[in-house]
């Protein structure tokens, strides 16, 4: 973050160039000098929150709008990125809702983009907050996690990615005076379980995270235990497929960012989800109220 509270973001090469079209959300900077447009459209968001789906996204912009800014409840709520045919994004008052797909790749493309945007924008200080599902390991279904330190699937507390060839490291944790602040939010607040935990971002959904129901599994029940029960003694609490890229990329040029995900299963106990439809929208809600009741007091204390 630059001293002025901008995103001072680490790509020299943005300077020098003329105009920038964010393709993936089909966002238009045409004048990278003079970013007045783009200031009046998006400088006032100071929350970017994501999620995987456009309708898990658009039921998040519902939600907030209710909270912050309920004189608008009957307006029609505009996908920005539409065009984009990739993603959606709708803007409530300071808070952008969007959606990310399912994954590291997806959501990196993405991420980058929105980073741009409220570069571009000069929003003051911008938090970024992702809510989503997860599996658990040692919680009950339903406990929502807020992750402390995020591990890949080699249970290293850092993020790895091929650039130019070679392979680039980087830590992946996500803001500690965030995560606790989300947490205080909660406590006494709602009647779920709400846990600081670490999270294992994996690269896909069944051989990385252990599971035994995949296309293919060449290990044992024993075997996928065995790393499950590892995870959980490194403080691992949930599973997803963000989290390492989420973090890494945030630290590294200076956002400060949350990962919130409320858990379908425990992975201790089996592979598949075991809840009812209506049970997975109740626990889909949990990370929002969480969001919301944070949203709510950073604004109040403007």
């Amino acid at each position: 973050m630059s001293n002025s509270g901008f995103p001072n973001l680490k790509n020299c090469n943005l300077d020098a160039m003329k105009s920038d079209f964010l393709y993936h959300i089909d966002i238009n900077v045409p004048d990278t000098k003079n970013t007045a447009d783009i200031q009046a459209q998006f400088g006032d968001v100071k929350f970017v929150c994501m999620g995987g789906t456009k309708n898990r996204m658009l039921d998040l912009a519902k939600y907030l709008r209710s909270l912050i800014l309920p004189e608008h409840n009957n307006d029609e709520l505009i996908d920005i990125s539409a065009a984009g045919n990739r993603y959606a994004i709708f803007k409530v008052g300071p808070v952008l809702c969007c959606s990310h797909g399912v994954g590291m790749s997806t959501m990196s493309v993405v991420l980058h983009e929105l980073l741009k945007l409220v570069h571009y924008a000069k929003c003051q200080d911008p938090i970024f907050i992702r809510v989503g599902t997860s599996g658990g390991i040692g919680v009950d279904p339903g406990t929502v996690v807020i992750t402390k330190d995020a591990y890949n699937g080699y249970l290293r507390n850092e993020h790895e990615i091929a650039i130019l060839g070679k392979r680039v490291v980087r830590p992946a944790n996500f803001d500690s005076c965030l995560a606790q602040d989300l947490l205080h939010c909660s406590n006494g607040s709602f009647n779920y379980n709400v846990v600081l935990g670490n999270t294992m971002g994996a690269e896909c959904f069944y051989e990385g995270q252990g599971r035994l129901d995949g296309a293919s599994c060449h290990y044992s029940e024993s075997d996928k235990m065995a790393f499950i029960q590892q995870c959980y003694d490194k403080g691992i609490r949930n599973i997803e497929m963000e989290a390492t890229m989420f973090a890494s990329l945030t630290k590294h040029v200076g956002v400060k960012a949350a990962d919130i995900c409320v858990t379908l299963i425990n992975r201790l106990n089996g592979d598949q989800i075991q809840i009812t439809k209506d049970q997975k929208h109740e626990f889909e809600q949990r990370p929002f109220n969480i969001v919301g009741k944070y949203i709510q007091k950073v604004l109040a204390e403007k």
